[in-house]
């Protein structure tokens, strides 16, 4: 399911993050299945369970799963994580905008550079 590049300079903790993203996101984790415990996916990766804890808390924060306490971490709604992920980036768009307007880049060049970016990405 999960494997780990040790020669990556990613932490642990983030490839697993990363390769579970991954599997939900192609729905090889379905919505609403069970993920491995931490225990024992710890136990299947041979590392420290707190490395997986993090990945876990990780995914949770980013709506990825959803924890019930006592009862474990399930894959969340394909629709709500790309929901989520729309508004993430929607808001570092208009973060960068912002940055743009501040260095003298009027709406007007904005919106055409992104057109631009458009006709060449059709071509």
């Amino acid at each position: 399911m999960i494997q780990l590049n040790y020669r990556d300079p990613r932490p642990i903790y983030e490839q697993i993050k990363a390769e579970l993203q991954r599997l939900i996101l192609t729905q090889a984790l379905s919505p609403g299945s069970k993920l491995p415990s931490v225990r024992e996916l710890a136990s299947q990766l041979a590392i420290n369970p707190n490395t997986i804890q993090r990945a876990y808390r990780e995914l949770d924060a980013e709506g990825y799963t959803v924890s019930i306490a006592g009862k474990g971490s399930f894959v969340a709604e394909i629709a709500v994580i790309r929901r989520q992920q729309r508004q993430q980036e929607v808001e570092l768009f208009l973060q960068a905008a912002n940055r743009l307007r501040a260095l003298g880049f009027t709406t007007q060049e904005l919106t055409a550079f992104l057109e631009q970016k458009e006709e060449a990405s059709h071509d």
